[in-house]
């Protein structure tokens, strides 16, 4: 019952995540946070098991920061994707299994913006979006008929919110608010969340039509 959605724009890369945190039909609390900040240029949007996400993310983040204390630059975007890949694989054949998907964002001054997708089971793929969960199916079609190349932050805001919008009017699961968090060239800043009375504005021109009875 978890969500998290992201887009590559033109030098920039947005998540978003929903902050539910739930227990098989329990609902917890509202405040969960599912995108994890690793370093001054990189951010994951982790969904699965709530303590195999902090352990692996805590993990990842750390050894980013030691690889930067002990060679005095930062680890580069590219093997920040592959080092997350192989920890991930790693366990997958051990006993130890992290129950995570995840979406990697990272901004790299050479290459530009990436968007990494990695699986449970440690596949990987650069994309220009993508999600995990229950609600990414919703979005897939949104992003494919709204996604260009040269996308401003106003327009994947845009996109994000009709993305959040469609997800609240059509799963039956309530996902009530969503944190959106952005890396470009200044590093990554925490932008307004979507949901609440955001949604009820969007809803009226939504991508898909709703039909009432």
């Amino acid at each position: 019952m978890e969500t998290v959605i992201g887009l590559k724009g033109k030098d920039f890369v947005l998540l978003a995540a929903d902050t539910m945190l739930a227990k098989s039909i329990f609902f917890l609390r509202d405040n969960s946070s599912k995108i994890r900040i690793l370093s001054r240029n990189c951010m994951m949007g982790v969904i699965g098991n709530d303590g195999d996400a902090m352990h692996f993310t805590d993990f990842i983040s750390t050894h980013i920061s030691l690889y930067e204390i002990k060679n005095g630059y930062p680890m580069e975007t590219q093997t920040v994707v592959h080092f997350t890949r192989h920890h991930l694989l790693a366990n997958v054949a051990s006993k130890v299994k992290y129950m995570v998907a995840m979406l990697l964002a990272c901004f790299d001054p050479k290459r530009g913006p990436n968007l990494c997708f990695i699986d449970a089971h440690g596949a990987s793929q650069s994309l220009n979006y993508s999600g995990h969960g229950i609600g990414h199916t919703i979005c897939m079609s949104i992003f494919h008929m709204l996604w260009k190349p040269g996308l401003t932050i106003e327009g994947g805001q845009s996109i994000i919110r009709k993305c959040v919008a469609e997800i609240q009017n059509r799963l039956i699961v309530n996902l009530r608010h969503f944190e959106v968090y952005l890396v470009d060239k200044d590093g990554i800043r925490k932008l307004d969340s979507v949901g609440g009375k955001q949604v009820d504005l969007i809803n009226q021109e939504c991508i898909v039509p709703i039909t009432r009875a």
